[in-house]
């Protein structure tokens, strides 16, 4: 059995399949929805039960704290103890946009959402569909990925549905997603400022904005400072291996993804498509895909350390 899927639409029949997410939002149900990133799990922040079921569905452990989604600045700083200059300058810049900002929480926020932690991350996504449902809904949204743990991320609708099944109450169709790959993730719930999950926006584009940003060391058995710190992530179900330039492939029946060949040679481009092309290729009974290492260049670090998760 399939969830219930709202299917792209127009007028009445996607105002419809609108009112009906929302609602499902507030009653404690969960959807997978667009966001210009990946598609996410939905639940309603506030509602600790609702949380937990995403936790069961994904079997995520609860060390892993979930982003909260709001529709505008406003609704970020209800959530948060402080709002400094440095998040200010930064939601302005890129939200409605794949950052997010980590902060200290307000006691709304369920301990569940956050892995026990006294922070909150924090993003505007920019798809309208996310940011309608939000606005439907009338509360913020938590939401992972819409895929099992460390598996491979939807960039579409048929992907939430290949990977979840029945276990999701609807499925909105916003289309592919454009960005591709999960968002920056930023702490600045301290006295400096840490990059903790690499995304499209290049560091130094932050650095010119707040100063230098120190970039996080690996997560340990304890809760993560972030989604997307566990070592092995965004892996397709065939062994990715991640080869430089000559390096032989592994023996066996593959596929490769070359940059600049199958792959765009523009890292934006290249993030957009990644997951759909290895999600294709993950379909094929492959004993290995193999990916030509992108160059190590701050605009790739979002990919790079897809990849090199993917591939462990």
């Amino acid at each position: 059995m399939k969830p219930d899927t709202a299917t792209r639409r127009h007028g009445d029949a996607a105002t419809t399949d609108l009112r009906r997410a929302a609602e499902l939002i507030r009653d404690g149900g969960l959807v997978a929805f667009p966001t210009e990133t990946v598609y996410g799990l939905g639940a309603n922040a506030f509602d600790a039960a609702a949380v937990a079921r995403i936790f069961t569905v994904k079997g995520r452990p609860r060390q892993s704290p979930l982003i909260v989604h709001v529709d505008s600045i406003e609704m970020a700083r209800t959530l948060v103890r402080e709002w400094p200059l440095a998040a200010d300058l930064l939601a302005r810049r890129y939200w409605p946009g794949p950052l997010t900002l980590v902060l200290p929480k307000q006691p709304s926020i369920p301990d569940i959402v956050t892995a026990g932690l006294a922070t909150v991350g924090i993003r505007v996504p920019s798809h309208p569909l996310a940011l309608a449902l939000i606005r439907a809904a009338g509360v913020p949204i938590a939401a992972p990925s819409a895929n099992p743990f460390t598996e491979l991320s939807p960039t579409t609708a048929e992907h939430v549905r290949q990977s979840l099944g029945d276990a999701v109450d609807l499925v909105l169709d916003g289309g592919p997603a454009t960005v591709g790959i999960e968002s920056t993730v930023l702490s600045l719930a301290g006295p400096e400022a840490v990059l903790l999950r690499p995304g499209v926006i290049p560091l130094p584009e932050i650095e010119s904005l707040i100063g230098p940003v120190r970039i996080a060391e690996g997560a340990g058995a304890a809760a993560h400072s972030s989604p997307g710190m566990h070592p092995q992530h965004y892996r397709p179900r065939t062994p990715l291996v991640l080869l430089a330039v000559g390096d032989p492939p592994p023996a066996g029946r593959g596929e490769w993804l070359r940059l600049g060949r199958e792959m765009p040679s523009e890292p934006a481009a290249y993030a957009a498509i990644l997951y759909a092309a290895l999600h294709r290729l993950d379909t094929k009974g492959l004993d290995w895909i193999a990916v030509e290492r992108p160059p190590d260049a701050p605009a790739w670090a979002g990919v790079l350390d897809r990849l090199t998760r993917a591939a462990k």
